[in-house]
């Protein structure tokens, strides 16, 4: 069984279906990338496997478990970590404290807030913020938000980490940054899914991606493989250079 199996989910608001008969696999180890065009459905996708939102038809599996009718804090204490594409960290909180309310309240487990502020010490080294932990939230730039956001994920101990978007909007020293702290992670052994309009993140990243359009598959492969298939180019790549 894979790490993460969708199996055929739907996801409907009113009469608009957002997510239509969706099935996917995601191994472990692997760096999963999802891309399509803006309304493909990609984040509700993402909303459903971590519990925001639920499915109105299929399943999914975790590690073996059947996770579909969990609300999102049972699957966050299972192992499936998110960032959001909008960032909204804890405002009037140092940045070493938005990281320690991930530990203290992520992993399902007693914590100390001792233990807590060093766990949250030694990840904001990790992701390059240590300088920035007495800092307030308000400080940071858009660069450093999103690694808050990877921060307070790493926080809850995923074995699934979900990122959306954490690469868009940045300079390209930035993003080769952010690709270096994203492999770093799954060295650690993290399994990631991640959903990312900058086609060189995901050339650089991803070990297979999943197109996405209308809400459900339109292809599934390797990069160079999507990349060239003409209804992918059609509906989302068009004459960009996907090597940037």
């Amino acid at each position: 069984m894979a790490f993460l199996e969708a199996r055929g989910i739907t996801k409907r608001f009113g009469g608009l279906v957002a997510v239509r008969d969706l099935s996917f696999q995601v191994e472990e180890g692997e760096v999963f990338g999802i891309i399509g065009p803006n309304g493909a459905g990609k984040t509700t996708m993402f909303n459903m496997v971590s519990g925001i939102e639920r499915c109105d038809e299929g399943a999914l599996w975790f590690s073996g478990a059947d996770i579909t009718n969990l609300p999102p804090f049972r699957r966050c204490h299972l192992g499936i970590g998110r960032t959001f594409q909008l960032m909204q960290p804890f405002q009037g909180m140092t940045v070493l404290e938005n990281v320690m309310v991930g530990i203290l309240y992520g992993t399902g487990r007693h914590v100390s807030v001792g233990e807590a502020r060093l766990t949250a010490e030694e990840i904001l080294e990790f992701t390059g913020l240590a300088d920035r932990a007495g800092h307030p939230v308000g400080d940071l730039t858009t660069a450093d938000l999103k690694r808050l956001e990877i921060s307070r994920a790493l926080g809850s101990s995923p074995k699934l980490l979900l990122l959306d978007e954490v690469v868009g909007g940045l300079t390209p020293s930035e993003v080769a940054d952010a690709i270096k702290l994203i492999r770093d992670i799954v060295d650690r052994g993290v399994t990631v899914l991640m959903i990312e309009h900058v086609m060189g993140a995901v050339r650089d990243l991803c070990d297979r991606v999943l197109v996405m359009h209308h809400g459900e598959e339109l292809a599934v492969g390797i990069y160079t493989e999507v990349a060239s298939n003409p209804e992918v180019i059609e509906a989302y790549l068009g004459e960009e250079d996907t090597d940037e």
